[in-house]
């Protein structure tokens, strides 16, 4: 009979009816190293003589590859979040992944309530990307633009594929800022 370790009990608050409740979900995913990125996108003006359009970040580590051929990536986005909104209505999007070096930008498009994106990319460098419009930071270890194929509804969260369309290395030597038991780390190489 094989050997089994005992998984510590972690509490069982809101079960949902298959058995694991909100927090055990939450603690056994924490233990899934990921990396991080920036997804933007550039909100058009409405009218031709409004108001100019805003440029929309947000930080994510549900991101992925999903295909080569094509280039194919996924992004989660929580449902009903601007990003997730902006999406639904605009289909160029970008993605920066972010560089260890980057914690500051992570922390800055992952803060709750903010009032405004604008300020938020005051003082980040980077260059609009010429097939999005979206904005790509200059020391990011890899950098994508996109464009929607699909979107999932999948509890929560929306996933949304994207085809690549353009790739760049602007920091491709430096090590990547990952997202491991809820805190931002850095790879030791």
């Amino acid at each position: 009979m094989p050997k089994t370790t005992p998984v510590p009990a972690l509490s069982r608050r809101s079960p949902h009816p298959e058995g694991v409740s909100n927090d055990e979900f939450r603690a056994a995913m924490s233990r899934l190293a990921a990396g991080v990125c920036l997804i933007t996108a550039h909100e058009t003006p409405l009218t031709a003589d409004g108001p100019r359009g805003e440029d929309v970040g947000m930080t994510a580590t549900a991101f992925m590859s999903v295909s080569l051929d094509p280039p194919l990536v996924l992004v989660s986005l929580r449902e009903g979040s601007r990003m997730d909104d902006l999406l639904a209505e605009q289909p160029l999007w970008a993605v920066s992944v972010l560089a260890d070096d980057q914690l500051q930008v992570a922390g800055r498009f992952a803060m709750k309530g903010r009032i405004s994106d604008r300020l938020l990319f005051a003082d980040v460098p980077y260059v609009r990307g010429e097939a999005s419009g979206a904005p790509l930071l200059t020391g990011a270890l890899a950098t994508l633009e996109c464009r929607t194929e699909n979107r999932v509804e999948a509890g929560d969260h929306t996933l949304v594929v994207g085809r690549v369309l353009t790739a760049g290395l602007p920091k491709p030597e430096s090590a990547p800022l990952t997202y491991f038991r809820s805190r931002y780390r850095h790879l030791s190489q």
